[in-house]
């Protein structure tokens, strides 16, 4: 039983590694793009992520 659990685990992180590849191409893609750049430019539109410092600036407590 133990190689399953370490199986369920290696799985687990390989998704996760895949999922922060997948989310950086895109995010960099998109900004890269003719159309990043034109939103950018004509709207101000900046990455979300640039503003926020961390998770808990989103926290509904806060207010």
């Amino acid at each position: 039983m133990e190689g399953v659990g370490l199986s369920i685990v290696l799985y687990i992180a390989g998704l996760i590694i895949l999922y922060i590849v997948i989310e950086t191409a895109v995010r960099k893609g998109i900004n890269n793009s003719i159309i990043g750049q034109y939103l950018e430019k004509k709207y101000g539109i900046k990455d979300i992520r640039e503003n926020k410092k961390s998770f808990f600036d989103d926290d509904l407590d806060k207010e």
